[in-house]
């Protein structure tokens, strides 16, 4: 019997395991045949692909930009790395809102714009492992740009432990002084917001007692509570804000309740893995990264 030759043993296996490892993940379109590649950028009102040059021209048309992450994804923090340094210009300079902070510390984030402050005495201050907890590599080099461009820099969150206590007993059940932190207004009559977040609460395992109403209000007051952070620093400088594309798909969580105290007009980029499904409607924007 003849010897098979190695390299046909090495060809036939890496066909083999090509054809194991299947097709490309793609994002999918909910009731639409189409889907996109990791690296497109999709305008979604054209529906088409536009290039990164074209994304930030129009960025740079508005006064507020949303970039929606997922929290734990080294690239969409890249990105949003990227688009603050395309956004930012001499003759227009950025502030930057960022959701990983309570508006309580703005005087710390102040100190880390003007240079003051060294990255472990940052992070020590802002208390970053109890409030948000997340790795602080994920975000220091947008941090670092930000202190090496002087660049405002606001917290928009509400202290991070009053949500739960509405989540459990209602906004009526906050005390003083957790109740001085509520919005001056919070709107629950969103009826695409709050289908939303039914399905959202439908996947979660829930306590016995607990309630969707106080579930919905806390994150009402979340979503209102930003707005209103941003209605609050938005002054000469454009604004790129940066928080968890929950809060903004639909536009329906900040960016209206936002631009209902402002009427500044603002777009929205969601950044999403390939292998998962979007709307049209989810955002102007969805950029689709690696699964």
């Amino acid at each position: 019997m003849k010897k098979i030759p190695q390299l046909f043993l090495l060809l036939s296996l890496a066909v083999f395991m090509l054809s194991c490892a299947g097709s490309p993940k793609m994002l999918s379109i909910k009731d639409s045949e189409r889907s996109f590649a990791a690296g497109t950028i999709l305008d979604t009102r054209s529906r088409s692909p536009v290039s990164f040059d074209a994304l930030v021209k129009d960025l740079a048309t508005v006064q507020v930009v949303y970039v929606g992450e997922s929290h734990t994804d080294a690239a969409h923090h890249r990105i949003q790395l990227q688009i603050l340094e395309a956004l930012d210009r001499p003759d227009r300079p950025l502030s930057v809102g960022m959701e990983m902070f309570d508006t309580t510390y703005d005087s710390v984030l102040s100190r880390w714009s003007a240079g003051d402050l060294e990255p472990k005495a940052f992070i020590q201050m802002t208390h970053w492992y109890v409030n948000w907890g997340y790795d602080f590599a994920l975000y220091r080099e947008i941090l670092e740009a930000v202190q090496r461009r002087n660049l405002p820099l606001f917290g928009l969150n509400i202290p991070f432990h009053i949500p739960p206590k509405i989540a459990a007993g209602g906004m009526d059940s906050l005390l003083w002084p957790d109740n001085t932190f509520l919005p001056d207004e919070v709107d629950l009559t969103d009826p695409r917001h709050r289908a939303y977040l039914e399905k959202i609460y439908a996947l979660h395992r829930m306590p016995e007692n607990s309630s969707f109403e106080f579930f919905y209000e806390a994150q009402c007051v979340w979503e209102d509570a930003m707005a209103q952070a941003v209605a609050a620093h938005l002054q000469a400088r454009p604004m790129l804000v940066l928080v968890g594309k929950g809060h903004i798909v639909g536009k329906f969580g900040i960016p209206d309740r936002a631009f209902r105290r402002t009427r500044e007009p603002f777009l929205t980029v969601m950044l999403v893995r390939a292998g998962e499904t979007v709307d049209w409607g989810d955002a102007d924007y969805v950029w689709v990264t690696q699964p």
